[in-house]
């Protein structure tokens, strides 16, 4: 009889991992890998569209102050469309401005006008980082009416 020194016995119990289990928990581990970077790659994407639409807003933000700032009467508040390209910040964008007279619900003329802002970004890309930043305000005159401004 052949004593078994306890040393041997737990030797014996060890094993590696088989080339198959290795291989199979390497594939496991790629797939896992391959979807977090695709995940990255969408997450850059998304926040370089969001950047592109916070610019948007500031030149959409900028040309509203620009006709907040000129009197009811100028030519600026002439009501119609007027489209232009501008840039600002190394990009490019189109803006379209649109005046319109309000009216009462019985189609009288009110003194106030809807000045509606459209900024559309023309960066190289998918279209829905490309998608208008719209603002809409409403402009006054400080003359007597229906919407009178007092000093």
């Amino acid at each position: 009889m052949k004593n078994k020194n306890p040393r041997n016995k737990k030797a014996e119990s060890q094993r590696g991992f088989t080339l198959v289990e290795t291989t199979i928990a390497s594939l496991v581990m790629m797939v896992g890998a391959l979807a977090c970077s695709a995940l990255f790659v969408f997450s850059i994407q998304n926040n370089v569209g969001g950047g592109e639409r916070a610019l948007a807003m500031a030149v959409a933000q900028q040309q509203l102050e620009q006709i907040r700032s000129v009197s009811y009467e100028d030519t600026t508040l002439n009501i119609g469309t007027t489209t232009s390209t501008l840039s600002s910040g190394e990009r490019s964008y189109t803006v379209e401005r649109t005046v319109a007279n309000e009216t009462n619900p019985d189609n009288t003329a009110k003194q106030l006008k809807k000045i509606t802002i459209t900024v559309t970004p023309q960066t190289a890309g998918p279209n829905w980082m490309r998608s208008p930043v719209v603002l809409v305000s409403l402009r006054s005159t400080l003359a007597t009416g229906s919407y009178a401004v007092t000093e």
